[in-house]
């Protein structure tokens, strides 16, 4: 780390001279406007830099989503680059940097296996240079006296969120469009759900549909509706609260569609519920009987989390004292959020005693019994207003 800060300094020294001759501040602006603010991308361009994919793990409920393109903050990218220009670790805007992610998870969605891609500084002059011409896979003994990625970046990220391991990748990797594959997990309490009616249901999700009634359509940018899932599976987890275990949906696709997943979840709930039969899923993935969407809410987005992702000889590594510092700041992260669970369940005893079932319904608004609205059939409810072809033939008339 002293090796790179004496590296900093000196750019620092040499970028204050450059803006000096440049002609003062007003001409400092124009040249850093759309940068990571405090670099010089002239001098910078001289530093030895190697392109790197990021494994990231983050927790959701903070977060407006992903991406910072939601203008909405915090998002998780955007304290990443708040990191990564702390740090130095990075210069420039997204384009130079060649930045690519694999997944926009949305707004409270959680991911343990996130991917991102692009130019890091290094300190491996040669090899950063021979790896900006290169399309293959760096081989693991490259590594040796390379930055620590993991370490440097963790140490000024925010707590909820963590770089689990980094790799070069070649030039032509794309964190999106190289991914072979993306896995989901959404975790539930089972209560009195049909598993065994959720698993037959999911089944049908298996290989390639077309998913447009189990998604939030966007006509204007997405053209083709079909997706392949490639497994679905059903598994408690060790987790157990009153009396009640905690399960998971696992859900593995090459890609998927904005609330896809969300949308899926919500109609297997149904499903399990009693409310719906499994044969509900071929009906909405019959796109010729049903063109247009039923209208249903999504599942809940906190039990979400992106599980990973997958790409051809990639291999994510660690350094043996980030790995550690990263172990430790996980366990302290679940110790804490246990004792905050201990508080709230010490609150729960401390409950007055429960009505009766009856005084339970009364609203406090009026006094009335509040009943349950009566579920409607899937297939009997208001569709959506126009199918996708109507929304396209309005926008190409529009443009």
């Amino acid at each position: 780390m002293l090796q790179i800060r004496e590296k900093l300094d000196s750019i620092s020294l040499v970028q204050q001279s450059d803006e000096l001759k440049a002609g003062g501040d007003e001409t400092r602006k124009k040249k850093l406007k759309g940068k990571i603010p405090g670099t010089n991308m002239r001098t910078m361009n001289h530093i030895s830099k190697r392109y790197v994919a990021l494994k990231v793990m983050y927790f959701g409920p903070r977060f407006y989503g992903f991406a910072s393109e939601a203008h909405m903050d915090p998002t998780v990218e955007s304290e990443i680059f708040k990191a990564l220009e702390k740090t130095w670790l990075a210069v420039g805007d997204k384009k130079e940097l060649q930045y690519s992610r694999c997944g926009r998870t949305d707004k409270g969605v959680s991911s343990v296996g996130q991917v991102i891609a692009l130019f890091l500084r290094s300190n491996l002059k040669e090899i950063g240079a021979r790896e900006e011409n290169s399309m293959e896979v760096v081989p693991e003994e490259q590594y040796e006296g390379e930055i620590d990625y993991v370490r440097v970046l963790n140490r000024v990220l925010p707590k909820d969120i963590r770089v689990m391991g980094w790799c070069p990748v070649p030039i032509g990797f794309h964190a999106r469009f190289s991914c072979l594959s993306r896995e989901y997990k959404y975790f539930f309490w089972r209560g009195n759900l049909n598993i065994l009616a959720m698993e037959s249901a999911g089944k049908k999700f298996l290989g390639e549909h077309d998913f447009r009634n189990f998604c939030k359509m966007d006509a204007v940018n997405v053209h083709n509706y079909r997706r392949h899932i490639i497994s679905f599976e059903i598994a408690p987890t060790n987790n157990r609260y009153d009396g009640n275990q905690l399960w998971a949906i696992k859900i593995k696709g090459s890609a998927f569609l904005w609330h896809q997943v969300r949308c899926m979840v919500a109609v297997l709930f149904m499903i399990g519920q009693g409310l719906e039969s499994p044969d509900v899923v071929d009906a909405l993935l019959d796109t010729e009987r049903t063109s247009r969407k039923p209208q249903y809410a999504m599942a809940p987005e906190i039990p979400l989390v992106l599980q990973s992702c997958e790409f051809e000889g990639l291999k994510f590594i660690c350094s043996s004292d980030a790995g550690q510092a990263l172990r430790m700041h996980l366990e302290n992260e679940c110790r804490t959020y246990q004792l905050q669970a201990a508080i709230f369940h010490e609150a729960l005893l401390s409950c007055l005693p429960s009505a009766n079932s009856a005084e339970k319904q009364i609203s406090l608004n009026n006094g009335t019994i509040k009943k349950e609205a009566a579920h409607i059939d899937l297939m009997s409810r208001q569709l959506s207003v126009t199918s996708y072809e109507e929304r396209r033939a309005k926008f190409n008339s529009s443009t």
